[in-house]
């Protein structure tokens, strides 16, 4: 069965939230595409304190210096769609109040007719908590299983209440409720994360870097589901960061998804295999405009299903 094929909305500076958010989900939603994503990333500090992912001297990449907000761009698009599932791959979870999260993505499930996908993770970089003041660095596990702990309370039933480090809620009716319960997506980047990926979420967002590593990692994700007595499947929705070229890449040392449309088909086919239920592709860092990521967004999808993705 071919996997689901989902496509990165338009936030970074060279796009027009305002006209191309809405053009580019129609159209990924007419090309076939399956779901629509966004990112977060709420500044872009200069000089940066720390590198890319707290790697000391990695550069971070120039799309960063305007980001869109994710929620408001995803209530774009739920607006110009019927019917592409609406994901985040992700919200940074510690940069937000709980309460209030948990309260937009259920209003947004509602609005777009419950199809909203929460991917939460807990980011890297030290500036962004500092500007958000929710929390500090080093509470943002501790964030994170609170912010789960209010989403089930607050998309539950009426009347909801909540005592937590950051959070109270005396009981309370607060809606509106969330069509059907909205799945969590979460990574599994240590041993922590993966055992409440295991124990409280529902997909696992990985980033595809290789089939290899990512069929070791998704097996040693069953293997602790297994031992951890979880009978729910996990759905699979791998992020494919994409360097797109019009042009193949030529020579050694190319990354996985780089290079032109039928060389991330190949990675696309060489992943499939690995257990991945949905690829998510972020194509919008290296295509110019809005056009050109809808006409390139279209020619991957049709070159993946063609391949049997």
């Amino acid at each position: 069965m071919p996997v689901s094929l989902g496509l990165g909305l338009p936030q970074m500076k060279q796009y027009d939230i305002g006209r191309d958010v809405a053009t580019v989900a129609r159209a990924a939603e007419e090309a076939g595409y399956e779901s629509l994503w966004v990112f977060e990333r709420i500044l872009f500090p200069e000089p940066a304190t720390q590198g890319l992912y707290g790697i000391p001297g990695l550069p971070w990449p120039e799309w960063y210096r305007s980001v869109a907000d994710p929620l408001v761009t995803l209530t774009l698009a739920a607006a110009a769609t019927d019917r592409a599932r609406l994901g985040t791959s992700v919200l940074v979870a510690p940069l937000h109040v709980p309460f209030q999260l948990a309260r937009s993505l259920a209003s947004l499930d509602v609005a777009s007719g419950g199809r909203v996908i929460a991917g939460l993770g807990t980011g890297w970089s030290l500036d962004e908590y500092a500007a958000a003041s929710v929390a500090p660095f080093e509470k943002r596990g501790a964030v994170l299983d609170e912010l789960l702990d209010v989403c089930a309370a607050v998309w539950g039933p009426d009347p909801v209440s909540y005592e937590g480090e950051l959070t109270t809620i005396a009981p309370s009716n607060v809606g509106p409720k969330p069509v059907r319960p909205i799945p969590v997506y979460l990574p599994a980047n240590s041993p922590r994360a993966t055992r409440r990926l295991v124990d409280r979420a529902d997909g696992w967002m990985p980033v595809a870097m290789g089939p290899a590593q990512l069929a070791e990692q998704w097996r040693q994700i069953q293997d602790l589901a297994a031992q951890r007595g979880r009978e729910r499947p996990i759905e699979v929705c791998a992020r494919v960061n994409a360097e797109y070229s019009a042009k193949p890449f030529q020579g050694e040392g190319r990354q996985p998804f780089q290079g032109s449309v039928a060389q991330i088909v190949e990675d696309l086919v060489a992943h499939a295999g690995t257990g991945v239920s949905e690829f998510m592709l972020e194509l919008q860092g290296t295509t110019r405009d809005a056009a050109e990521l809808v006409d390139v967004a279209a020619e991957v999808y049709e070159a993946a299903r063609a391949a049997g993705v």
